[in-house]
């Protein structure tokens, strides 16, 4: 039995963001036409859906939000549609807001092969601020500018705590990705060929210049009248940077812990 436990576990976790919710959909329709349901794993769904302010859980049914369990949820629709029929169309039909969104936000090819990377990994801040920056760059270029730099934090801290490395509670971007760096032997000082040197030290400049963009155009910072507003384009840009770094770090950091 554990051994299945953790096989779906490993299975979950490795799903993208649109087959989670299918799963989901499919967990509520199986519920509500007297199959069996997983009380863990639809809480577990939910958690990824309901998120105050997120994309997702701005497009999520109303009964999603208000159904904690699925003792709820069955309260709810029980009493709400008398045949298993009218409930798979209402539950399927509830949820195409959802799924549209969730579409738009895999919507690109390199964000499945960036999540799958950062999924590999057992750190649910580096997959929370991966997640909320591609949530937020189509409508909240501001918000998602800042999850791409707060993405590449995480990461670097991640790297660090398990170098056995110690982190400042708020440090400098800049320091903390050299302290990184240096520890897994990709920092352009480390390297004495041209080519090497000159393709370090362009990650390095991602870096400072994400930090800038964070600064100038993020929305971790109060802001004057005239202050400019980015794009959805900038937002697009910072997310794809950020989520391609963090990708090449973790990958060099699991190569390494393969030696």
């Amino acid at each position: 039995m554990a051994a299945y436990l953790d096989t779906r576990a490993a299975m979950f976790a490795n799903l993208s963001l649109i087959e989670k919710i299918e799963v989901l959909q499919d967990l509520l329709v199986d519920h509500a036409t007297g199959g069996g349901a997983d009380e863990k794993e639809y809480k577990e769904l939910r958690a990824i859906v309901i998120k105050d302010g997120s994309s997702l859980g701005k497009a999520a049914p109303t009964f999603l939000r208000t159904c904690r369990d699925l003792s709820q949820f069955w309260q709810f629709i029980k009493f709400k549609f008398p045949t298993y029929a009218e409930r798979r169309r209402y539950l399927w039909d509830e949820f195409s807001p959802l799924l549209e969104q969730a579409e738009r936000v895999d919507a690109a090819p390199s964000d499945a092969v960036i999540s799958s990377v950062i999924a590999l990994f057992d750190s649910a801040h580096v997959m929370e601020a991966w997640h909320k920056a591609l949530e937020r760059r189509g409508d909240d270029p501001e918000g998602a500018i800042t999850m791409a730099r707060t993405l590449l934090e995480s990461v670097c801290k991640h790297i660090i705590e398990e170098r056995n490395g110690k982190c400042d509670e708020t440090p400098d971007m800049n320091k903390l990705y050299r302290q990184a760096a240096e520890l897994l032997n990709i920092a352009p000082s480390q390297h004495s060929e041209p080519v090497f040197k000159q393709i370090l030290g362009g990650c390095t400049a991602v870096v400072e210049g994400l930090g800038a963009l964070r600064n100038r155009l993020g929305d971790s910072h109060g802001k004057v009248k005239a202050a400019v507003k980015p794009a959805a384009r900038h937002a697009e840009l910072a997310v794809n940077l950020a989520g391609t770094l963090a990708m090449f770090l973790l990958a060099t950091s699991q190569a390494q812990s393969r030696r």
